[in-house]
């Protein structure tokens, strides 16, 4: 049996997502292009329109505020340089601790003459609001997160907002890891723009949206034709847009509440191996997926591939295991130490998480760890 905790990376589609999509393969197959077309681009119309007024729904906007794209990379890039090139020159802020997405494309920015600025965060992952207020002057955006991808820290992006917005600046969030599981209201938080994905809520790949607040200017990367507002030229992904709405509407907030339980109870018996550090912080301030972990005197990647030989999936931030061979920069961000950073592991839950997987989970992770420390240079840590 394979235990899958890696839902922070992807999660597994569900069925009835896939028999919703499947028709927009295998009948509606058109695609729309202008303003008027024939039956097939009508239905393809339709179809995208419903799924628009789900997510809407969803996170309190209005329909023509949200934005169809390939993923959240893309909606990285569409959200900071959009903004920016519309705002002008300008000071770009961020954490620390975001996802490579985010900071390559501000550090792009960075190349192309904006200034630009990584706010701090304290070592629980909280952003370090003092320095935040003090780096806003001359600032044209804030780009951080609701819900931390590596940590699950969750942010107060309320407080954050008011302060941004007091400057002057605006706010990008990325919400891709929190949406779903905490619930989210646009208007409350006081975002400007913002990104959530499919593929973290159990829906296709390749499929995600932006929520641009009505009057915010962005201009976009592409030119081409006039679709998703003239922002995103080009083919529409019919069949993984019904996906995306099919799994928004398949959305339950007691599945947060279980997996909230499940995680807490992953965490603490984790923690009764010795030397083992949580990262990040506990209770509502984390999402309800996430757990985070060091291993002293072990190296993640080694832990990982063990794991995976004995059915257990998860993902690490070992330098190893990074395709830059750099240790995790959330790690390191929040105060860690290297050897904390390279035996790190992200253990992520979904929906279909049970209480006996996670007691297996714990029970192979902790025989793994010890076997690892009893052949390391350390004499036989356990």
């Amino acid at each position: 049996m394979t235990i899958y905790l890696d839902n922070a990376n992807t999660t597994k589609p569900d069925p009835r997502v896939i028999k919703a999509m499947m028709e927009y393969f295998e009948e509606k197959y058109g695609t729309p292009g202008g303003e008027f077309g024939h039956l097939f681009d009508e239905d393809a119309r339709e179809a995208i329109e419903i799924t628009r007024e789900r997510i809407a729904r969803e996170i309190n906007a209005s329909p023509e505020e949200i934005i169809f794209v390939s993923d959240e990379i893309e909606a990285d890039n569409m959200a900071i340089k959009g903004v920016a090139w519309a705002g002008g020159k300008g000071k770009v802020l961020t954490s620390r601790i975001e996802r490579k997405a985010i900071l390559k494309t501000v550090e792009r920015l960075r190349e192309w003459g904006f200034e630009t600025h990584e706010v701090g965060v304290d070592r629980k992952g909280f952003i370090d609001l003092a320095e935040l207020e003090e780096n806003l002057g001359g600032a044209i955006l804030f780009a951080t997160h609701l819900g931390n991808f590596e940590i699950g820290t969750i942010q107060d992006v309320r407080a954050i907002s008011e302060m941004v917005h007091d400057k002057g600046a605006l706010l990008y969030v990325d919400a891709n890891h929190a949406f779903g599981k905490v619930k989210i209201d646009v208007k409350r938080l006081g975002v400007d723009v913002m990104s959530i994905t499919s593929h973290l809520i159990h829906g296709p790949k390749g499929i995600a949206a932006l929520y641009i607040r009505k009057g915010v200017k962005i201009k976009p990367l592409l030119d081409g034709d006039l679709r998703e507002r003239g922002l995103r030229p080009g083919m529409i992904n019919v069949p993984a847009i019904v996906g995306f709405g099919k799994a928004v509407e398949l959305i339950d907030y007691e599945d947060s509440k279980r997996m909230a339980g499940l995680r807490d109870e992953l965490i603490n018996m984790l923690l009764t191996i010795p030397d083992t550090k949580l990262n990040g912080p506990t209770g509502d301030r984390r999402l309800p997926n996430n757990v985070n972990v060091s291993f002293s005197y072990v190296e993640g990647e080694s832990i990982l591939l063990h794991c995976d030989m004995r059915g257990l999936v998860f993902s690490t931030g070992s330098a190893c295991y990074s395709q830059d061979l750099l240790p995790s920069h959330v790690i390191r961000g929040i105060g860690g130490s290297f050897e904390d950073a390279h035996g790190s592991v992200r253990l992520g839950l979904s929906k279909w998480t049970t209480e006996e997987e996670i007691t297996q989970a714990y029970e192979i992770l902790k025989d793994v760890v010890i076997k690892l420390r009893e052949i390391s240079i350390y004499g036989g840590k356990k």
